[in-house]
């Protein structure tokens, strides 16, 4: 079998790796990065193509002699590459975390005969799958609440935050207005809204606050309170909206001194430099789902705690472990031929196949990344 993986960013890298240690599947990685290439086919067992993955003729050529591929490209590229790889007739696993709905891709994806997992790695990924297996089971699903962040276990002021993916794509999360199910009705507020402090053994006090996470569960189920907060250390709220209402992440240009600039580009420079994890940075990834709902007319409430820190052994940051192998679970899923159903899917959907479930956990535990279970009368 063969695969090929688009993107060898902090994500990237480690799916390939964590897929070329099987001997029956041939990985091939692409980037526009030669120097990056070079390492990594120097370490692992993996074949390396550079080019320059926006355009997506090259996409097309490029996939078009392998079984399946997988999308771990920045969010301003990650929906033009999905459309390219449907329309190579390819099916594909994606990670891009992009603004366009994928459910509009849909019937293309059908038209090719491609199945096209997509948000497939931490939040939204492997908590959509808890999601759609527990509301498979449930009579009926009435609360989904998770909260869930990525963060560096050194605290370095100011922002006691380094992002284990594109510090683009965390910017952009404090852009888009935060959609929740509330009712049944949906909420749009501002990201970075309605503040709360949790608790979390090991951890400490995080603060969580609304962002788009929910993402293709706003359409896909029918529960009546859903809502995905992210988490951070306390205090990172203020000094992000701070920039955010004083104009930091504007795109419109300004006059300055003469020279046109954007701001967010200005911003996003100045932050890369101090939100990058550098080589030996541990991290660590917290989640917290809570599914209430009715199952033979009792109230059950499931609860699914993980707490994942960075692999020493191995140097891979945990974002990179619980996104990236929760993708190469259902990679492999895929390979197999234990899902095959066409159009573009939702992790949710994966979820309610009860042998792509276990497959997903069993494959994550195995890699450390565990999910502990709480099941109560309520």
């Amino acid at each position: 079998m063969k695969v090929i993986v688009l993107g060898a960013g902090f994500v990237g890298n480690v799916i390939a790796r964590d897929l070329a240690e099987d001997p029956s599947i041939e990985v091939s990685i692409v980037d526009i990065n030669q120097e990056v290439l070079d390492k990594l086919t120097h370490d692992y067992d993996l074949h390396g193509i550079c080019a320059d993955l926006s355009n997506p003729n090259i996409i097309k050529d490029i996939v078009k002699d392998f079984d399946l591929v997988i999308g771990a490209l920045p969010g301003f590229i990650g929906y033009g590459s999905l459309k390219a790889v449907i329309e190579a007739g390819k099916n594909i696993v994606d990670i891009s975390f992009f603004e366009e709905d994928a459910l509009s891709l849909d019937e293309l994806a059908k038209e090719k005969g491609v199945t096209a997992v997509v948000d497939c790695g931490v939040a939204p990924g492997s908590s959509n799958i808890i999601l759609g297996y527990i509301d498979s089971i449930l009579d009926k699903t009435e609360i989904f609440l998770c909260y869930v962040g990525g963060l560096p276990v050194e605290r370095n002021w100011p922002f006691e935050y380094k992002a284990p993916f594109s510090p683009t794509d965390v910017i952009e999360e404090y852009l888009r207005l935060a959609r929740y199910i509330e009712n049944s009705e949906i909420v749009v507020k501002p990201a970075l809204s309605e503040p709360e402090l949790l608790y979390f053994p090991e951890i400490g006090t995080l603060e969580a606050f609304n962002t788009d996470g929910l993402r293709s569960l706003i359409k896909t189920m029918d529960i009546p309170f859903m809502k995905e907060k992210t988490l951070r250390y306390p205090g990172h709220i203020e000094k992000v909206r701070m920039l955010r209402e004083t104009g930091f992440f504007n795109t419109e240009e300004i006059d300055v001194k003469g020279k046109k600039i954007k701001p967010i580009e200005l911003t996003s420079k100045l932050l890369f430099d101090q939100w990058v994890l550098e080589e030996g940075d541990e991290d660590f990834t917290v989640m917290k789902i809570v599914i209430e709902g009715m199952k033979d007319d009792k109230k059950l409430r499931y609860t699914y705690d993980m707490l994942d820190r960075y692999d020493r052994e191995k140097r891979i940051i945990s974002m990179a472990r619980t996104t990236g192998y929760t993708c190469t679970a259902v990679a492999k899923v895929l390979l197999e031929g234990k899902f095959n159903q066409k159009g573009i899917i939702p992790p949710e959907y994966l979820g309610k196949n009860t042998e792509v479930y276990r497959s997903v956990i069993d494959y994550l535990a195995k890699r450390n990344v565990v999910f502990s279970e709480e099941i109560v009368n309520i």
